[in-house]
């Protein structure tokens, strides 16, 4: 997490803390009917914290065009206060919506709402492992989410050990054979090792502080990606790192190293899983077999605020959101692998979560 978006959210931490029992009303209005490809690419507006306007976008590369607000006109209703994440599973869109506590279920191809996973307390990221079991990771909770995603309900939780409500957080899930890692990023510097036979912890491994990222490669090796904290921080404050973790013995078998003042974040993976991608101000990208990290970038920032990333898994186009002010409508540069832009379009407020179709 680059350091103004790592700004952005202490804020809001600090904001949010007297506001967890605040509520989204979500009021119906007019819709719009919509039937669109079978590929494409959603993008997760944020929107400002306790304003309520994240919003939800959708682009096809094919044709070059975007629609903005798409939640909002398939729906007529607003998308709720912090769009943080989205993922797709058998033609079923599930968006987490951080503020407004709640995970909405869509229909891909038509923008509408068929379900919501409600009484969440600050959701993050959702993973699934079945039909009817999924995970929901949380900000300022140390209990990980179960819920049956067929009936929308939670069914129970996941305690995680020595993490506070205040402080802790879980963030992105990866799933390697019966076991899903974790992240934890705020005021953590671990990895979690669950038992998704078990729904428990069964191990833990320390890395540098606060990881904000996590992915696996074509060899089966995890990768996490550290902000090294801020300047004054209770929790310390150290010069960031890239590790590669062995998943089967839980340990790490390399790590490299960044400038103390970088702030790499968003680690990506094309779709082979053969390259990594970040930002760390500019667009950085890696083989996975690498042994030391790139001296050049990829693409150039030129004075703009990175804010999110992604790789197509067809054609490795590379994707950017930059959050220009984060007030006002962000922008996605969208480039090839070579690094020469292809195409540029508006979308809302604070651009940052990508989910493939």
């Amino acid at each position: 997490m680059n350091s103004s978006r790592f700004r952005y959210l202490i804020v809001a931490i600090i904001l949010c803390l007297s506001a967890l029992q605040s509520c989204m009303k979500w009021e119906y209005g007019t819709m719009e009917e919509f039937r669109v490809g079978q590929s494409g690419l959603f993008i997760c507006n944020e929107g400002n914290f306790q304003y309520g306007n994240a919003t939800l976008s959708y682009y096809d590369p094919q044709t070059k065009s975007i629609l903005n607000e798409c939640f909002y006109r398939a729906n007529g209703m607003k998308l709720g206060d912090v769009a943080q994440s989205m993922v797709i599973r058998d033609g079923v869109g599930w968006i987490v919506v951080n503020n407004s506590h709640v995970v909405f279920a869509i229909d891909c191809t038509t923008f509408k709402e068929i379900g919501r996973i409600t009484g969440l307390t600050s959701p993050r990221y959702i993973h699934f492992v079945s039909d009817e079991k999924a995970y929901i990771t949380q900000l300022w909770d140390n209990r990980i989410f179960i819920v049956n995603p067929k009936r929308y309900q939670i069914t129970g939780y996941i305690e995680v050990p020595d993490m506070t409500m205040e402080s802790g957080s879980t963030e992105q899930m990866v799933q390697y054979g019966n076991y899903l890692y974790v992240n934890c990023w705020s005021y953590q510097n671990r990895i979690l090792k669950i038992d998704t036979q078990t729904d428990s912890v069964v191990a833990s491994l320390t890395v540098g502080i606060q990881p904000t990222s996590l992915v696996l490669d074509c060899h089966g090796k995890l990768w996490t990606i550290t902000d090294g904290g801020f300047a004054d921080s209770p929790y310390g404050h150290e010069a960031p790192s890239l590790y590669r973790i062995d998943p089967e013995s839980f340990t790490v078998e390399a790590q490299f190293k960044f400038g103390f003042n970088d702030s790499p974040s968003e680690l990506q993976t094309n779709g082979t899983k053969e390259r990594l991608y970040w930002i760390n101000d500019d667009i950085w990208a890696m083989d996975v077999t690498a042994t030391s990290t790139p001296i050049r970038p990829l693409i150039e920032s030129r004075g703009t605020k990175y804010y999110g990333l992604t790789v197509s898994p067809i054609n490795e186009d590379v994707y950017i959101a930059d959050a220009i002010d984060y007030s006002q409508q962000g922008m996605i540069y969208r480039y090839s692998q070579s690094g020469e832009l292809i195409d540029s379009f508006y979308v809302g407020i604070i651009p940052g979560g990508f989910c493939w179709k």
